[in-house]
């Protein structure tokens, strides 16, 4: 009955519907990265969000507008070094991490501290979402899903055999670069819903999760799809009920589902 009170509310169902997109968008680009081995570069494009985050606020801009040219930029960069170098391509993760941090802690510091807008992009505040945010997340969502669908096969073959992929006229270098800029603006929006120092996992964790259960890539994206989403809403649930941060239940309910498809992994093997 209690949960049935709260969904009268609105702020509770804007952060229903932002949270559901922003969790498929996040399942489905985080196949593609655990399988390329750029799991980690969600954690390091969250934290140059922090940096454009925190630039924002000192222009007294709205943080959105700062943050996606930024972190485009940031990916953008990531991506150069690991084509150009690829044993390096962790360290440009490394690089760029470093310099959102530190940027933003200086620029956080510049402009008065850290302040409750800071701290709910951090820590995540989605239950805090504003209509306006809602419609940018939905929109900006099925954009990318759009996108998305287009560029599948093209997407898919590229991140199974990249040289192949090339062979066969598929123009690998764009379809690269254009993963890379999804993952920005996912990064950016998700940041709202699990705050920037736990948005890695909402890319990374369903898509582990899926990964131990599924035989093809469809089954892959469908799954990852369908944990995240049930990880948002029950996480938002769970914060509602227990009066808990909402950004680090919608992670502990991501742990739970890793932990349940591990289980169920090793009793198949059984």
């Amino acid at each position: 009955m209690e949960l049935l009170n709260y969904l009268q509310y609105g702020f509770v169902i804007k952060a229903l519907i932002a949270g559901s997109f922003i969790a498929v968008l996040c399942s489905v680009l985080g196949i593609l990265l655990v399988l390329r081995n750029m799991s980690m570069i969600g954690d390091g494009l969250s934290h140059m969000s922090f940096g454009a985050i925190s630039l924002g606020m000192l222009l007294g801009v709205y943080p959105f507008f700062v943050a996606v040219p930024v972190v485009i930029a940031a990916s953008w960069l990531i991506w150069r070094i690991t084509d150009k170098i690829k044993a390096y391509g962790d360290s440009a993760i490394g690089i760029v991490s470093a310099v959102g941090i530190a940027g933003g802690v200086i620029l956080a510091s510049l402009s008065g501290g850290f302040n409750v807008d800071l701290f709910s992009y951090l820590f995540g505040s989605i239950l805090s979402i504003s209509q306006s945010e809602l419609f940018i997340t939905v929109f900006l969502s099925t954009v990318i899903l759009t996108m998305f669908l287009i560029l599948y096969h093209d997407l898919v073959a590229v991140t199974m055999d990249e040289e192949y992929a090339k062979i066969s006229g598929i123009p690998a270098g764009r379809i690269n670069s254009m993963l890379f800029i999804l993952t920005a603006v996912t990064v950016v929006m998700a940041t709202k819903a699990v705050g920037i120092m736990l948005v890695s996992s909402l890319l990374v964790i369903p898509a582990v999760s899926s990964l131990q259960l599924s035989r093809g890539f469809k089954m892959a994206f469908a799954l990852s799809a369908f944990f995240s989403v049930v990880s948002v809403v029950f996480g938002i649930i769970l914060s509602l009920l227990l009066d808990l941060p909402s950004g680090a239940s919608i992670v502990a309910m991501n742990i739970i589902i890793l932990f349940s498809t591990v289980i169920i992994k090793k009793t198949e093997i059984l």
